[in-house]
């Protein structure tokens, strides 16, 4: 049938960790270890969605901190620094997922109703192996279980923007057609990787790195808060090519329905 087969589903602000703290903070806390120097929550948020080295590298290049590393070394980060922040960000990530492996609220109900509808679950992440290798046993006991995942390292061709790991997920779910896939993503290079998969992709505005509010504060913002947060993520979303922006994966099966609907008039992504 010409209709969504499978949904390729980021993990940090899309499935679990509302707010993507779990992979940002750690930043802070590795460049703070390797070398002393500060970063802010804002900024290890800006590259979010590359592979974790490439993070890293991404965020040696932001001006600001660029500026703090030259006043401190007198020269811009090596790729010796960065594998060195990267040596420290890895036993700290490993250790600290699964504090943040518990589903995003409404998770679990839409996950149980794709796959009633015959939807397989791929999914892909940032996260290198050894750390998905702890956070995907730590989300199934609390009841999340894709029916693949890839991790940014498993693939020789690389990781975000590029379109490999989704379709890797392609291949593994036997799915017929780019054109039957939904790419879900938080992240600016998670949407570009549905786009150049030739998938639907939808950005999700507040459950992820760019709304960046736990779900205490989500809870706790005025209704004006909100939808400025929101506005400025979803703009940031549709900007990276996302053809639908949502608040959170519970506000899926909408888009499905309005997606499955041009599939069979013959539209394509």
């Amino acid at each position: 049938m010409n209709r969504i087969h499978a949904v390729i589903l980021d993990w940090a602000g899309t499935t679990v960790d509302f707010g993507s703290f779990a992979p940002t903070q750690i930043f802070v806390e590795a460049f703070r270890q390797a070398f002393d120097v500060e970063i802010t929550l804002a900024e290890a948020r800006v590259p979010m969605g590359l592979g974790k080295w490439q993070h890293i590298e991404a965020l040696g290049k932001l001006s600001a901190v660029d500026a703090r590393w030259q006043a401190k070394f007198g020269r811009s980060m090596t790729a010796a620094d960065i594998d060195a922040i990267y040596a420290a960000f890895m036993p700290l990530q490993i250790a600290k997922v699964v504090d943040f492996s518990a589903p995003i609220a409404g998770v679990i109900d839409t996950i149980a109703a794709f796959r009633a509808n015959g939807i397989k679950i791929g999914s892909c992440s940032g996260y290198p192996r050894a750390v998905m290798e702890k956070l995907v046993p730590a989300a199934a006991r609390h009841g999340y279980s894709p029916d693949h995942w890839v991790a940014t390292d498993d693939l020789a061709a690389g990781g975000r923007p590029g379109p490999w790991m989704a379709l890797q997920n392609v291949i593994a779910l036997g799915i017929d057609a780019v054109s039957h896939c939904v790419k879900v993503d938080d992240s600016a290079p998670g949407i570009e990787e549905g786009i150049n998969a030739g998938m639907w992709s939808v950005g999700l505005a507040v459950s992820g790195n760019e709304f960046g509010a736990t779900w205490e504060e989500y809870q706790a913002m005025s209704a004006q808060d909100i939808a400025t947060r929101r506005d400025s993520a979803a703009s940031k979303l549709y900007a990276a090519g996302a053809h639908y922006v949502i608040d959170s994966l519970a506000d899926l099966p909408k888009v499905i329905a309005v997606i499955n609907s041009r599939l069979a008039k013959g539209e394509r992504p």
